[in-house]
């Protein structure tokens, strides 16, 4: 199966948006892939801000963007664009660092006047960075991310089955299957 990178843009230690694309991450797995994580806010900010693409934190995320055949990025939308902590790392990977990949992108905000930014704001960028295939991603409203005290994730049901069929889709243009099979043991 696939490498897949997983990356989220959310600058918050405590974002629905990293734990949505961990809980798909698991999907991911499940699904035969191998999943990477980084949280671009765990990057120094000095490299980011200062943009220093010799970084050697920079240099392992664009590796990780190299080694991956399928990426998942993830992004709170602020002021109708994705993250500009997310822009950040963009600008400091090759042009072409997406180069014959797959890509999911997701986003997750307060209003559904946001909807669109995905398609207007977050797709150009990846398309100009070379991306094989952008399939279609999704928005996910806040309201519909509920995380306990214990850390556990719940998706509205509408919401649930938006983001399986999307994953499933991604999963299935990376040559995976779009099953779920039991974890076992």
């Amino acid at each position: 199966m696939a490498v897949i990178l997983s990356v989220s843009g959310s600058p918050s230690a405590t974002s629905r948006t990293a734990r949505l694309l961990r809980h798909l991450d698991d999907r991911l797995r499940l699904q035969g892939h191998d999943v990477v994580s980084l949280e671009v806010r765990t990057l120094p900010a000095g490299a980011l801000l200062g943009a220093d693409f010799r970084h050697p934190a920079i240099t392992e995320a664009a590796a990780l963007f190299q080694g991956a055949e399928g990426v998942v990025i993830g992004t709170p939308i602020y002021k109708a664009a994705y993250s500009g902590l997310l822009k950040s790392l963009l600008d400091l990977l090759p042009q072409y660092a997406l180069t014959d990949k797959t890509v999911l992108p997701l986003a997750t905000g307060g209003s559904t006047a946001h909807v669109l930014a995905i398609d207007y704001a977050l797709r150009p960028v990846l398309s100009s960075m070379g991306a094989a295939h952008i399939v279609p991603g999704w928005f996910t409203l806040d309201k519909d991310i509920t995380v306990a005290d214990d850390g556990t994730l719940t998706v509205a049901p509408a919401a649930a089955e938006a983001l399986v069929q999307v994953t499933d889709r991604f999963s299935a243009a990376l040559g995976g299957r779009t099953t779920v099979l039991a974890p076992t043991g």
